[in-house]
């Protein structure tokens, strides 16, 4: 383990690095940026954190595929979306994502909607 001078060193090193908009571009986190209502932005970030491994120019390009099949409205498609919205999905793959299918979006958007309400 570092001690704290060196952790702190190494820290503010870090933020200076990755705590610019320049970074923004071209890492996962420009996906939640594309929106600017709070619910789209949350469940946005969620999803492309989901996927977040590999290559960032293929999460990046896959995460905003992912949106694009959710009509840009991730969480209106989240709270709403019935089985001819959630097909949308059956051939979504990432790595190792391999069809999100119309099963397990039922059941996380049931979950979603509980909590939400």
């Amino acid at each position: 383990m570092l001690p704290d001078k060196d952790l702190k060193e190494f820290l503010d090193t870090k933020t200076d690095l990755y705590n610019r908009p320049s970074f923004i571009p071209g890492d996962p986190v420009s996906i939640p940026h594309l929106f600017s209502k709070k619910e789209d932005v949350e469940i946005s970030g969620f999803l492309a954190a989901t996927i977040a491994w590999g290559q960032r120019t293929t999460i990046i390009k896959n995460a905003r595929g992912l949106m694009e099949r959710m009509d840009m409205q991730p969480f209106d498609f989240v709270m709403s979306a019935q089985k001819k919205e959630l097909a949308r999905l059956d051939n979504f793959v990432h790595r190792t994502f391999n069809g999100i299918g119309t099963a397990g979006w039922k059941t996380y958007s049931a979950q979603a909607r509980s909590r939400a309400i």
